[in-house]
């Protein structure tokens, strides 16, 4: 018989929800007897009772209308990132209207609104600056998928409290990160703004984000309140299209989708944005199973939901009622404060004077704002984050130049590297070929907010920089980033820059060659513009836009050595470029220092180390394309001529780049992994422990990556899952023993009546380099 180990997830699903089978798969033999919980559900934290008595003795104080008010997040400023902006911004300050202010930020703009609301409303309550600082403020570091290929949780979290040290000496004191939203499809543009496809790593980084940020004292004036966004499965949009519907079942949720919120609201992440999309047939900002029955009463948050921007607006869209009814849904829902729509402001009197909400459901939301500025410490000093002096001491010092330029050659993956191409010499001509082979703007990417494009360092001078007056560079630009005239006029009219050359494509490609056949090598620089991925920009095509190929291919032709040097915020479909080029490095959207980072690469200053936290398809059409997937029950075998299994007939299964993948200058070896237990009771932790030795002529890092499968479920479950990993530097000829525990909660997943179960059973362990190239071992876990 087949004992199962539960932490039951007690829960109403209600009108947010399907109903979730109650009835077990699998063997008609499994014994359903809860004997352990190694976990529960989390608790919320016991309120400050200075805090509860403040914020009390401030509510009874306030009218209907100024709590209303305080629910109300307006746009003021230098940009926008919706449809609407904010109007009479001033007079309804003035009135008690505004709780928050997105968009402005220096120390000049914010405190002169802060003096506004302090010194012209009657209870003179502090406003929240909010902004999206999602990987750097002002210093920009590499876009988070790019960053997350680092695999370094100590590199995460000093992005991000370099990012809270510049924004909050630049008047913010609330932002709009991290998202952790699981993508697994690669035309999603979002795709760039988060950790990729895996729920254990996205756990990591969502913790490491949300302890950089917020640190250990919300009231110290160089921290910032981190959000959690987007609640829920936004990640998951149909067919890679932005804002387009999700549908999953409840398991697939809860073991693939929710742990990266989870353990971002573990790390005390101080609020949480909605997601556009529905869960369960209800939009998620009017959804009370996802925001209070999950969010608050099963996981414990104690913060406070802002809508993403004029969500409760598009829930009329959406089909479930008009302005007033929306406003209603949202607020019963536990989405306190409302992202510049103003339908809380426009409707909620109404709505208490019909009886279809309470003061009190009113009051409970604005005790969530009031509290999030308590512990920001904004009743005590409105201005702390207004302090032109700091600013001018902290926005883009040096020290954080520096950190920027680390961090983004920590985030590089080699993907390539034939005849070791790489590292290049400091001597001789280099063909420096590409579009974005000297182009500043899209260096500092996609939801680069305060940061000036001005101020980055592009490859051709990172190149000089590096390698000095040594080697001789030949430029042409070869070829526009993309020739669609459409396109072009999309793009730029959200500060895209992009201008087509003069010149046709054959010319431009022409230039190019004559110039790659004087060189020593060439190095084409290519990719996307930044804005062709991020918020809004789903790509169907995900191969090198414009004539890209076409210049790489001439360049072919040439006979002299190519290495690629890529610039994406996703994933794309590479099959030519594998096949071709000499050596290809994978360099995303790498911030400010962008240019003296790649170089630092290209030239051996620093040997990759990143790994790949997003699959890259051989094609589109393979996606969405991710490691973990299930078995089904015709999986293929090889067998090409056995047609009746899971299987394209035009490429094969396997992607191009698989998860975890990325290449050194050096080379590793693993041994067999050494298990310290080949059976273990439920309650007992097995060790995993393997050595790596450096084989090659370069000092270098590697990232042991650690994989388990569970053979047999009540659920299906995946061929496998990352359970941990280590980043180790190895001298060159240097073996080091690396060592996990595996420990019960690592091998538990939800079941279809989402308990959280270890279910005795077979184990496969599999240790390696990367998802795919890995040695496998096993245990039991005994009855």
């Amino acid at each position: 018989m087949k004992r199962i180990i539960r932490t039951a997830l007690v829960m109403s699903i209600g009108l947010a929800s399907t109903q979730c089978s109650t009835s077990q798969t699998g063997s008609t033999a499994q014994e359903t007897q809860t004997v352990a919980s190694t976990t529960a559900p989390a608790s919320a934290a016991v309120a400050d009772p200075e805090m509860k008595k403040f914020v009390d003795d401030l509510l009874s104080k306030m009218t209907l209308d100024e709590k209303i008010g305080q629910l109300n997040l307006v746009s003021v400023g230098f940009d926008v990132t919706g449809p609407v902006v904010s109007k009479n911004v001033d007079e309804n300050i003035r009135k008690g209207n505004v709780g928050g202010v997105f968009n402005t930020y220096t120390p000049i703009a914010a405190k002169k609104l802060q003096e506004f609301a302090v010194n012209n409303t009657r209870l003179k309550i502090p406003l929240l600056f909010g902004y999206d600082v999602i990987h750097g403020h002002r210093t920009i570091f590499p876009i988070p998928l790019g960053l997350s290929a680092s695999w370094d949780m100590e590199t995460v979290e000093r992005s991000a409290r370099i990012a809270a040290d510049e924004a909050s000496a630049d008047g913010l004191n609330w932002v709009y990160s991290p998202m952790v939203d699981i993508a697994r499809d690669a035309r999603w543009g979002r795709i760039a703004e988060g950790a990729g496809e895996d729920p254990y790593l996205g756990s990591e980084i969502a913790r490491a984000m949300v302890r950089g940020y917020q640190g250990d004292d919300l009231t110290k004036e160089n921290t910032v309140m981190a959000t959690v966004k987007h609640f829920a499965l936004y990640g998951a949009s149909e067919a890679g299209r932005d804002y387009n519907t999700v549908d999953m079942s409840m398991n697939r949720m809860f073991n693939e989708y929710l742990p990266p919120y989870k353990a971002a609201i573990e790390a005390g992440a101080g609020s949480v944005m909605t997601s556009f999309n529905e869960i369960n047939g209800v939009p998620a900002t009017g959804n009370r199973w996802l925001m209070t029955e999950l969010l608050r009463d099963q996981w414990g948050f104690d913060g406070f939901v802002v809508t993403d921007y004029t969500a409760i607006n598009e829930m009329i869209a959406h089909g479930v009622g008009d302005e007033a009814k929306v406003g209603e849904l949202a607020l019963k829902a536990g989405s306190d404060m409302d992202m510049v729509g103003e339908v809380y402001l426009n409707n909620l009197r109404q709505s208490v004077e019909k009886g279809n909400l309470t003061e009190e459901d009113i009051n409970t939301a604005v005790r969530r704002i009031l509290e999030a500025k308590y512990k920001l410490g904004l009743f005590e000093d409105p201005y702390r984050y207004a302090d032109e002096a700091r600013a001018k001491n902290t926005i883009m010092k040096p020290e954080y130049r520096e950190a920027a330029r680390d961090i983004a050659r920590k985030s590089m993956v080699l993907l390539k590297n034939e005849k070791q191409v790489l590292p290049l010499k400091k001597t001789g001509s280099i063909a420096l070929i590409g579009p974005l082979a000297n182009n500043q703007r899209d260096l500092i990417g996609n939801w680069s907010g305060a940061g000036d494009w001005k101020q980055a360092v592009s490859v051709e001078q990172g190149i000089k920089n590096v390698a000095g007056n040594s080697v001789k560079i030949n430029y042409a630009k070869g070829a526009n980033i993309t020739d669609d005239e459409q396109m072009i006029k999309r793009l730029n009219a959200h500060g895209g820059e992009l201008q087509l050359d003069k010149r046709n494509a054959e010319q431009m490609i022409a230039e190019a060659v004559k110039v790659a056949q004087k060189s020593d090598v060439i190095v084409a620089v290519v990719g996307e513009s930044q804005g062709m991925s991020g918020e809004a920009a789903s790509r169907a095509d995900i191969t090198l836009p414009g004539q890209q190929r076409e210049l790489l291919k001439a360049l072919k032709k040439t006979g002299k050595p190519m290495v690629v040097v890529l610039m994406n915020g996703r994933p794309l479909a590479l099959k030519w470029e594998d096949e071709n080029a000499d050596a290809i490095l994978e360099t995303w959207f790498a911030g400010t220092e962008a240019g003296n980072a790649i170089a630092d690469v290209l030239f051996g200053s620093y040997n990759p180390s990143g790994k790949l936290t997003a699959t890259f398809p051989q094609v589109v059409g393979q996606i969405p394309l991710y490691y973990n997937h299930k078995n089904t029950g015709r999986p293929f075998n090889g067998e090409l001529l056995n047609k009746y299994t899971t299987r394209y007939m035009d490429v094969t299964n396997e992607p191009l780049y698989p998860f975890g993948y990325g290449l050194s200058y050096t080379t590793f070896k693993y041994s067999p992994p050494q298990l310290s237990k080949n059976s273990i009771s439920p309650n007992e932790n097995v060790e995993v422990t393997v050595q790596v030795q450096n084989t090659g002529n370069y000092d270098g890092e590697e990232v042991v990556q650690l994989y388990v499968q569970d053979v047999v479920g009540s659920i299906t479950r995946p061929v496998k899952e990352l359970k941990g990993f280590q980043k180790i530097n190895l001298k060159k000829g240097e073996s080091k023993t690396v060592t996990f525990t595996i420990e019960p909660e690592d091998l538990k997943f939800y079941n279809n009546d989402l308990e959280h179960v270890l279910e005795p059973g077979e184990f496969k362990v599999y240790v390696g380099t990367n998802s795919r190239d890995v040695q496998e071992a096993g245990f039991t876990v005994t009855q």
